[in-house]
């Protein structure tokens, strides 16, 4: 009886690819904070994944996988300046933070899927 990883770890190895993904582009926009007419960027994490399951892309099997550049929407800025720079730090910060604590959780259930795969193997 084969193993098939994809089915073993669900959506959380392709949830860690976007959210990585999504973490970066956050970062950008952190960094680009002062820089005249930077346009802020963010991936929608669930329409995203809606899309992966519906189209059954697998990270495992397919290397070009996860959020691509046509993912990234711009945000729209609630206070607009002067500049054209739509970053607004405290938002970018809090969904940086958001994104981070869900990375975790969603490493956290991969680590006790695959502690249960190993179980399993080991016959416990």
């Amino acid at each position: 009886m084969a193993l098939n990883f994809d089915t073993a770890l669900a959506v959380h190895a392709q949830a860690l690819r976007v959210r990585s993904e999504r973490t970066q582009l956050l970062a950008s926009n952190l960094a680009n904070a002062s820089t005249p007419g930077y346009q802020s960027r963010d991936i929608d994490f669930s329409a995203t994944m809606a899309r992966a399951a519906e189209s059954g892309a697998s990270l495992l099997s397919t290397a070009d996988w996860g959020a691509s550049s046509s993912d990234a929407l711009y945000r729209v800025p609630n206070h607009p300046s002067r500049d054209g720079n739509t970053v607004e730090v405290g938002v970018e910060q809090a969904l940086f933070s958001q994104n981070v604590s869900d990375f975790q959780t969603s490493l956290t259930f991969l680590n006790m899927k695959l502690r249960g795969l190993q179980s399993a193997i080991k016959g416990e």
